[in-house]
C-alpha cells in the first residue's frame, strides 16, 4: 500500500468518536492486511466502516480486521480493593421507578458484550433487586470465600446482586442507610470481578443515601439517565441528571424508554406516553441523546423469563437499537475519558471501601 493510499485511509472519519483513523492512531498495515484498532467496542459497525474504507480506496478486495482496545478510566485507582480488573464503571439511573431502568441495564450490558466488550452488572437497587430475575439466576447462590464473593455468570455477563444472598425472593430488606451503604460497598469491593471493560451499576430510584454513596465513594466513570417521555417522569430524570452534575460525574447521555407502543397484532405505533420528551431534555441540558426504545410486550416477557431481548432475539430491531445505544455510550465514555485527568484516591476512601458486612438477614 503506497503512502497516498495510506493517507486516504487515515483521513476516513470514525462516525461515533468523530475523529479520523489517523487521529485515533487506529491503523496498522502488514502484508496487504489492514488492522483497524478502535478505542471502544463497535462490532455492529464493522460492516459499514469496512464498506466506507473499500469505497474510499476504490477496492473491494481489501483484507480488513477490526480490534478493540478499551482503556481504563482515569478515575479508577488499581489500589482500590475489588477494582483491579475493572476498567470502567457506568451508572444507569432514572431517579424515578417504573421507567424500565433495570431492563435497559440488562439489555445494555448484553449489547456492549455483543459489540465486543467484557461486561459485569452490579444491582445496586438493594430494596428492589431485579437483575437476578432478568438474567435467570434468581435461584442461584454465589460462592463466598471469606470476604470474597464470586459473581454469577449468566449470558456471558458477570452479575453481583443482593437478591442471590436472600433465602426467598419475597424477603424484604428492612435496613437503614448505614446498612445499605455497607452492603453496597461489599457487593462492589468484595466481589472478585474478572477482567471487565465495563461494570454497569443498576441504580435504585431516587437521589438518596445509596445514590450519594455511589456518586461520592465509587469511582463512576460516567452515567446514563433513563426516562419515559411523559413530563412526570422527566421531572425526576432532570433531578437525577442534576445530581450527577453536582457530584461531577459526567452524564454520557439520555435514553428515552417506552417511546411508543407497538401493537403485537398489526404493528401500529402509538405514542401513548407522549414522545421526544427525553430528547428535548437532552437538548436543554446539553447532553447526548442516546436513542429511543419502544414499549413492546416481548421486552417484558423475555426479561421475566430470564432471557433479555438482546440475548433472546439478537437480530431483532429492538436488539439492534440497544446495540446502537451501546456504541454511543462506549464512544461517549472514550471521548470524555480522553479529556479527563486522573482522580487520586485518598487513604480514607480506600479504607472506607474495604468495610464489609455479614450476609445474615
Amino acid at each position: 500500500m503506497d503512502n497516498h493510499t495510506l493517507a486516504q485511509l487515515g483521513s476516513i472519519n470514525e462516525p461515533y468518536v468523530g475523529k479520523t483513523l489517523n487521529e485515533l492512531n487506529a491503523i496498522s498495515f502488514k502484508n496487504n492486511h489492514i488492522t483497524i484498532t478502535l478505542p471502544y467496542p463497535a462490532k455492529g459497525n464493522e460492516r459499514t466502516l469496512k464498506k466506507t474504507i473499500q469505497q474510499e480506496l476504490n477496492s473491494a478486495n481489501l483484507n480488513i480486521e477490526f480490534n478493540y482496545q478499551i482503556k481504563p478510566s482515569p478515575k479508577i485507582s488499581k489500589e482500590q480493593p475489588g477494582l483491579v480488573n475493572v476498567k470502567n464503571i457506568i451508572a444507569i439511573s432514572s431517579a424515578k421507578g417504573g421507567v424500565g431502568k433495570s431492563t435497559v441495564t440488562a439489555n445494555l450490558a448484553l449489547a456492549l458484550q455483543a459489540e465486543g466488550a467484557r461486561v459485569g452488572v452490579l444491582d445496586a437497587d438493594l430494596y428492589g433487586p431485579s437483575q437476578a430475575k432478568m438474567f435467570g439466576i434468581d435461584h442461584h447462590r454465589p460462592k463466598i470465600n471469606g470476604d470474597i464473593i464470586k459473581p454469577i455468570l449468566a449470558h456471558g455477563i458477570q452479575i453481583a446482586t443482593i437478591a442471590n444472598h436472600l433465602t426467598r425472593e419475597d424477603t424484604p430488606l428492612i435496613w437503614r442507610g448505614a446498612q445499605l451503604d455497607s452492603a453496597l460497598k461489599t457487593l462492589l469491593f468484595s466481589t472478585e470481578w474478572p477482567e471487565l471493560d465495563y461494570l454497569l451499576i443498576d441504580m435504585p430510584p431516587g437521589t438518596g443515601d445509596v445514590q450519594l454513596t455511589i456518586a461520592q465513594q465509587i469511582p463512576v466513570s460516567g452515567a446514563v439517565v433513563v426516562s419515559t417521555p411523559q413530563e412526570i417522569a422527566l421531572l425526576d430524570a432532570k433531578k437525577g441528571l442534576k445530581m450527577f452534575h453536582q457530584v461531577e460525574i459526567p452524564v454520557l447521555g439520555v435514553v428515552e424508554n417506552m417511546n411508543m407502543f407497538i401493537c403485537p397484532k398489526c404493528g401500529h405505533e402509538e405514542h401513548i406516553f407522549g414522545h421526544d420528551g427525553a430528547q428535548l431534555m437532552s437538548l436543554q441540558y446539553m447532553v447526548n441523546f442516546l436513542g429511543s426504545l419502544p414499549l413492546d410486550k416481548r421486552i417484558q416477557e423475555e426479561t421475566d423469563n430470564g432471557n433479555p431481548t438482546v440475548a433472546a432475539e439478537p437480530e431483532s430491531k429492538i436488539a439492534l437499537s440497544f446495540r446502537e445505544i451501546a456504541r454511543k455510550v462506549a464512544s461517549a465514555l472514550y471521548i470524555q475519558d480522553a479529556q479527563a485527568p486522573a482522580v487520586p484516591q485518598t487513604e480514607e476512601q480506600l479504607k472506607s471501601a474495604t468495610k464489609t458486612i455479614q450476609w445474615n438477614i
